[in-house]
């Protein structure tokens, strides 16, 4: 019943290397883009945007 012996230095830098990695790969998702496809996206959304703005009934405050 021995547990296994860890070398806590060696454990706290392969952590932080994991947790770069991960954010590194954030990164890439978020920023990695194209132009044309950040345009794409942005486009998009104001479409998306416009569409449900223009579908809104307008009502009347008054109650009449």
């Amino acid at each position: 019943m021995s547990a296994e012996i860890i070398n806590l230095r060696q454990f706290r830098k392969k952590q932080a290397r994991s947790e770069k990695e991960k954010q590194a790969e954030q990164n890439r998702i978020s920023f990695g883009r194209a132009k044309a496809e950040k345009q794409l996206t942005r486009r998009l959304n104001d479409k998306a945007d416009k569409i449900h703005r223009d579908g809104r009934i307008e009502t009347d405050d008054d109650g009449a």
